[in-house]
């Protein structure tokens, strides 16, 4: 009996010390994204965050465009690579977040899955001409601002990503 108690507090003790929180992340606010003032017509964005919407076509790179939903399954499976590409603070990531019932379905889903980048919100569907109309796409920026690579569909790694990243962007990860 003293055995198994001594047991018991010591799974206690190990579990009260022990997180096993899920990620939790912070809905970021749009207004550090770098943007070209010059390019002035184009589709306006609100933030997730609220404050001044963004010109999707003034966005500057060298940065990654990540569109998601919350509904989106493959969306949800990629984000893991997403938030440890965000944790080396190598590249700007920017998502956009497109056709939620609500506003609040984004904000849990960037809070539930560790996201800390600015998000964009695209309610009723008016990026599908720029970026298609599935879910998840991934556009790289350049330096310049050129997309130089779009990848349709999921980002299945962390190496993948991160290879892409040193391709396209010429940022080494």
């Amino acid at each position: 009996m003293k055995r198994i108690f001594i047991l018991a507090l010591s799974l206690l003790f190990i579990s009260a010390n022990t997180s096993f929180a899920a990620p939790t992340g912070s809905v970021v606010s749009c207004a550090n994204i770098a943007t070209d003032s010059s390019k002035t017509k184009g589709t306006s964005l609100a933030c997730l965050a609220g404050g001044k919407p963004v010109l999707l076509e003034s966005i500057k790179g060298p940065a990654i465009i990540n569109v998601w939903g919350s509904w989106c399954i493959p969306c949800r499976q990629e984000m893991p690579h997403f938030v440890a590409l965000a944790k080396l603070k190598k590249v700007t990531i920017i998502g956009i977040d497109v056709e939620e019932a609500n506003l609040a379905a984004g904000k849990n889903f960037v809070l539930a899955h560790g996201m800390n980048w600015p998000i964009l919100f695209d309610p009723d569907g008016r990026t599908k001409s720029a970026f298609g109309m599935g879910v998840p796409v991934t556009w790289f920026l350049n330096n310049k601002s050129v997309i130089v690579y779009r990848q349709i569909g999921i980002i299945n790694s962390d190496q993948l990503l991160f290879n892409e990243v040193s391709k396209y962007l010429k940022i080494k990860i």
